[in-house]
């Protein structure tokens, strides 16, 4: 489960790059009930903190390069963005946007890009630590990469992060899904998954980091969706052991997954 006490190597911090930052925050409003507030001394426009119930679940801010489809970014919890980026550039990654101090002391963050293309960044905390309510309906809960080349990232980011990994087939014989644990953690911090689909990204897409939500019904959060002019891209179904889930893309196209965990 994603905590917020995050470890090296956990997911700590997320935003959604948008073309519109006063629209994305009336969608994701309507649908899991966020409230938006610029961040410092922002306008309403720029880069803005969602709440829920006062704590902080992620943040919204504009697209910055040209060409940029609006996508979840997320972060991982690092103690040293330096030394972070420069094993990423070792590894074979690149960096989009160099560590860079955020407010006097909040911390520093670094934009990188794995080697098969999929963005992600790193956060070194300073005063603030990283999201302040996870792993419950309308928070974070999960992550999931979609990769061409699964045992090539998950050689990556366990140089990167030291995660273990744990292989789950999948049903009929359709490959694994490769489970993400911080390193020298339990699997009760487990974090996210990898998933090796390679024929996602034959006609020039690019692999894709996404979050997944909790939902206290994932049906009537989809119905929100649809009625705020997002769309669904699969389900809603029910994966026996997880819960019941859909795949969903907000009206600018950014992907993240609807969760209704199942009980034990």
């Amino acid at each position: 489960m994603i905590t917020t006490d995050p470890v090296p190597g956990s997911p700590c911090w997320l935003d959604l790059g948008a073309p519109d930052v006063e629209a994305a925050a009336a969608f994701y409003g309507a649908v899991f009930g966020w409230q938006a507030s610029p961040f410092g001394d922002g306008d309403a426009g720029s880069y803005s903190v969602f709440r829920l119930d006062g704590k902080v679940v992620g943040a919204v801010g504009p697209l910055t390069d040209e060409g940029d489809r609006s996508a979840w970014t997320i972060y991982f919890h690092t103690p040293d963005a330096d030394a972070t980026v420069k094993a990423v550039q070792k590894a074979g990654g690149a960096v989009r946007v160099p560590p860079t101090p955020v407010g006097a002391n909040d911390g520093r963050f670094a934009q990188l890009t794995d080697p098969q293309g999929a963005r992600f960044a790193v956060w070194q905390p300073g005063d603030l630590g990283g999201v302040e309510e996870t792993d419950g309906p309308g928070s974070l809960g999960w992550i999931e990469l979609y990769t061409s080349d699964s045992p090539a990232a998950q050689t990556f980011y366990k140089g990167i992060f030291g995660w273990t990994t744990q292989d789950m087939p999948l049903p009929g014989g359709g490959g694994a899904y490769t489970l993400v644990t911080p390193a020298n953690c339990g699997e009760e911090r487990m974090h996210g998954g990898i998933m090796g689909v390679p024929e996602m990204f034959g006609s020039g897409g690019k692999p894709y980091w996404h979050p997944v939500f909790g939902s206290a019904d994932c049906d009537a959060t989809v119905a929100q969706v649809k009625e705020n002019g997002g769309a669904l891209s699969m389900g809603p179904e029910t994966a026996e052991g997880v819960g019941r889930l859909a795949v969903c893309t907000d009206p600018s196209g950014a992907e993240f997954v609807v969760l209704t965990p199942e009980q034990g």
